[in-house]
This record gives C-alpha cells, structure tokens and sequence, in this order.
C-alpha cells in the first residue's frame, strides 16, 4: 500500500452480510469487508474467507491490485505474463506425469 501512495485514513470501510457458503456464521455475521477509496472512488467488496480479518486483509489486497492495474499498466501486464508462464510450466508438467504413470500401468494412448 506504501508504494502505491494508499493510506488508511484514505479508506472507507464497511462491513456488510455475506450470501453463499459458510452456514450460519455468514448468515448471522457481518463478515464481508467493502472498501471504498475516497480519493479515486474505487470501491472493492470481498467475502471470500469466513472470517473478517482475512476479508479485510484481501480487500486491501485487491485494493492494491485494481490501483496498481490502473496506475501502472506495464508492470501488471508482466507479472500477468510470469502468471500465465507459471501456469503453462505446470500444466506442462502435468500432462507428461499422467503421461507417465498411463505408460507405466501398461495403458495405451488413444
């Protein structure tokens, strides 16, 4: 948030129910966080984990995120390519383990 130049006094937050998952804790409780950046009008709602704290913590995050995609445009687009890298990598990996192991059980490719 620092290096973004986001403050908290620039943070307006509300805490409001969830809907979905989580039974009667999310039901009964207000555990979903909305952010609202007074000084761009960036508003951010999460309700992703159970428990506030972590909401909290997330919504700052994609706080960030949705600032930093804006502010930022050409470093957001290369830690999307490392992503998509990373994901390729694996789901290459992937592949040639189940490739393996099809191989190894004596079954046959189609």
């Amino acid at each position: 948030m620092e290096a973004l130049g986001i403050r908290e006094s620039d943070l307006k937050e509300q805490f409001v129910k969830a809907s979905g998952k989580g039974g009667q804790n999310v039901n009964k409780v207000a555990t979903a966080v909305v952010l609202l950046h007074l000084p761009t009008g960036k508003q951010v709602k999460c309700s992703i984990y159970r428990s506030q704290g972590l909401n909290r913590y997330k919504a700052r995050d994609l706080l960030c995120l949705e600032l930093e995609k804006e502010q930022r445009p050409e470093s957001f687009r290369q830690k999307l390519g490392a992503i998509r890298k990373q994901k390729a990598k694996q789901k290459k990996r992937s592949v040639e383990k189940y490739k393996e192991t099809s191989i190894e059980n004596g079954e046959t490719e189609d």
